[in-house]
């Protein structure tokens, strides 16, 4: 048996896809049960929401630099890179539920590589 706690904003997306996540576990012939909780304070739930945006923003900047460092490898290794990266940008985009601005830089830089790639392979 594992137990998990996650925090995760409570907004209609959230809670219709953990409605279904639980559905899927007690049909599989597990247990689920999801509690509504609330932070302690307002300054509780400032630091969660800060550490959740901090988080996706690190990823981000991540993101960004292997798209960077991808663009002086060879054009397979970018491609294959071009691919990685796009598969983490929609990960960490749909959990970005705080809009963290480094996801502007990440998308530009992906797609200078996928542009690159796209010269290399006409």
């Amino acid at each position: 048996m594992v137990d998990g706690l996650v925090v995760l904003p409570a907004d209609s997306r959230t809670r219709e896809q953990l409605e279904w996540l639980a559905e899927t576990v007690l049909e599989a012939g597990g247990d689920a049960t999801i509690w509504i909780g609330q932070a302690g304070s307002a300054a509780q739930e400032r630091a969660i929401a800060e550490r959740m945006l901090a988080g996706a923003a690190a990823e981000y900047r991540k993101i960004a630099q292997d798209a960077s460092a991808a663009r002086s490898t060879s054009v397979g290794a970018r491609k294959r890179t071009l691919g990685r990266l796009r598969r983490e940008l929609r990960r960490v985009r749909a959990r970005d539920y705080f809009k963290a601005p480094e996801q502007a830089e990440a998308t530009a830089t992906v797609e200078a590589l996928a542009r690159e790639v796209g010269q290399a392979a006409a």
